[in-house]
């Protein structure tokens, strides 16, 4: 068994950080500077995929020797891609617009691996959102809660009291999903086993053979 090399998460927010810690997994972040620009024609799926790797792929060109973990999250609806809101007003708009309605959610990972590949993914889930005034947006977006979050609320804090059903992965909804994050790792020879007094967390094992 050979020592696995550092972990970076290539992403300054605190969502994506609490749920590597959650996991047991010991970490350093380095943002990535990456301009999050849509492109002509392109969907969800495939922008979230895009910056993710990008970013993965920036902070992996000044971290040799590292894994590099990077990720991008939007939410759609009626086929328009919502990002972070610019500021409170805009904030306001999109809660109102998603008032009542279901929307989609789009999550990218991407691990840049010392051998200079890149492994990538994708889990989208379906929120519904219950019926409120724009008198309650407003009251959440004093919160300060919306303003650095696609879609201009977390489902993980005071947003979820905006929330009446998700269809699929809740981890995709905070940021960063669980389920295709082990995949990636196992994809890339390594394989998660829980925390424990003896092995506090299982970045340190690769796998004989990957």
């Amino acid at each position: 068994m050979n020592t696995l090399p550092p972990l970076v998460l290539a992403s300054a927010s605190p969502r994506r950080s609490e749920c590597l810690r959650t996991l047991g997994l010991s970490f350093t972040v380095q943002p990535a500077e990456v301009p999050e620009t849509v492109q002509h024609e392109e969907s969800a799926e495939a922008l979230v995929e895009r910056l993710a790797r990008d970013k993965a792929a920036a902070v992996a060109s000044v971290r040799p020797g590292a894994v590099v973990l990077g990720g991008d999250t939007v939410v759609t609806l009626d086929g328009e891609i919502l990002g972070k809101p610019a500021g409170p007003e805009d904030a306001e708009a999109m809660l109102c617009r998603l008032a009542g309605r279901t929307h989609n959610v789009a999550s990218g990972l991407a691990l840049a691996l010392p051998s200079g590949d890149v492994r990538s993914g994708v889990s989208t889930t379906e929120v519904t959102f219950r019926q409120f005034s724009p008198e309650f947006a407003h009251a959440y977006v004093a919160t300060g809660e919306p303003l650095d979050k696609a879609g201009a609320y977390g489902i993980q804090g005071l947003g979820a009291a905006l929330v009446t059903e998700i269809r699929g992965d809740y981890y995709s909804v905070v940021g960063l999903p669980v389920a295709l994050l082990l995949r990636l790792f196992e994809e890339s020879g390594w394989e998660y086993t829980f925390p424990s007094p003896f092995r506090p967390h299982f970045f340190n094992v690769l796998l004989e053979g990957c």
